[in-house]
């Protein structure tokens, strides 16, 4: 018998338990925000301007791994947080949680990475705050970021703006980072190593946005839970039913042969250099074409199409033509990914 007063991983998972946990207890007591409103970063208002604001915090293990570290993967992640409700990155924040005993060679690389991977996106270290725990009360080091963006125009991107109609698009292959996290954490001997797609995508949406402007109506960057619980999410927000093609899913060869290995659905792994996009049907065959021009895009796809108002359901036409629902993630499928 479960008790029901405890956390579990799963709660952490971005999956079915964490949306409860959040929706039964965090967000009523701290904010009440709708669900309408629960997109990657809040915009608010500050003396007539909107700027959008966001945090995370990253636990992931090993801090070393095929593609990036922990680093890297602060910075990017909350870069790409702000660029999904169509804000310019400017400023992020910077807090590390280390164990005694830490490798200073280690925090010397992770730090140094940060500030790589920040002068690659554009956005600026500003401030943050260290803490050092005891032996075993960490593992190892953990790191909280948040973001400031600044948007150049009246933007209205959001997971509930998806309408009848509209197709959806994702950046490039998914499940690509955490089976290379996973690999790197057991130890997997594979023929082809996998890389983590971890990337700030900024510079693909100023693209996406430049191209398409108001035709783009929601972004989302599918992390914790893939592509299936963060396109479950858009429809809950949306009030619409969304309609997968699998035969349309990009996955590397290297990834969907692991997944295949060890039972897991890529549509279920966390990505951390992939968007999904919900277009207007009208835009979306160009809005590809671009998407495609650019490195961060070149493996972009049309996996799916708004199909119709209501439910908030997500259902996957299959590859010999049958129709499954998709729901989101259940438990954790590999925790501490990011």
């Amino acid at each position: 018998m479960v008790n029901d007063d405890l956390i579990l991983l799963g709660h952490g998972s971005g999956g079915v338990l964490s949306h409860k946990l959040l929706s039964d207890l965090i967000i009523p007591a701290l904010s009440g925000t709708p669900l309408s409103g629960q997109d990657d970063a809040a915009v608010i208002e500050c003396n007539g301007r909107q700027l959008a604001f966001t945090t995370d915090s990253y636990v992931v293990d090993p801090i070393f791994f095929p593609g990036g570290d922990i680093g890297c993967l602060a910075v990017n992640g909350t870069v790409n947080d702000l660029s999904m409700v169509g804000a310019t990155p400017l400023f992020i924040s910077c807090g590390l949680i280390i164990e005694e005993g830490f490798s200073r060679r280690d925090l010397s690389l992770i730090v140094a990475s940060m500030r790589r991977a920040a002068d690659e996106a554009g956005v600026r270290i500003v401030t943050g705050d260290t803490k050092v725990v005891p032996r075993g009360k960490a593992d190892r080091i953990f790191i909280n970021t948040a973001g400031i963006g600044v948007f150049d125009g009246r933007v209205s991107l959001s997971g509930a703006n998806a309408r009848p109609g509209d197709k959806v698009i994702v950046s490039g292959t998914i499940g690509d980072h955490g089976i290379a996290v996973m690999a790197a954490r057991e130890g997997l001997s594979l023929a082809t190593e996998i890389q983590s797609d971890c990337a700030a995508l900024n510079g693909l949406v100023r693209e996406m946005l430049s191209a398409a402007g108001d035709a783009v109506r929601v972004l989302r960057d599918p992390t914790r839970g893939g592509v299936a619980t963060t396109i479950k999410e858009i429809a809950l927000q949306s009030g619409v039913t969304i309609t997968l093609d699998e035969a349309q899913l990009p996955v590397d060869p290297a990834v969907c042969g692991v997944c295949a290995i060890l039972g897991l659905d890529p549509l279920y792994v966390a990505n951390e250099g992939k968007l999904l996009a919900v277009v207007s049907p009208d835009a979306a065959s160009g809005l590809l074409e671009i998407m495609r021009q650019q490195p961060l895009g070149k493996d972009s796809a049309i996996i799916g199409e708004v199909s119709a108002a209501g439910g908030g359901r997500v259902q996957m036409k299959t590859a010999v033509g049958g129709i499954r629902s998709v729901e989101m993630l259940a438990g954790e499928q590999l925790p501490r990914i990011c």
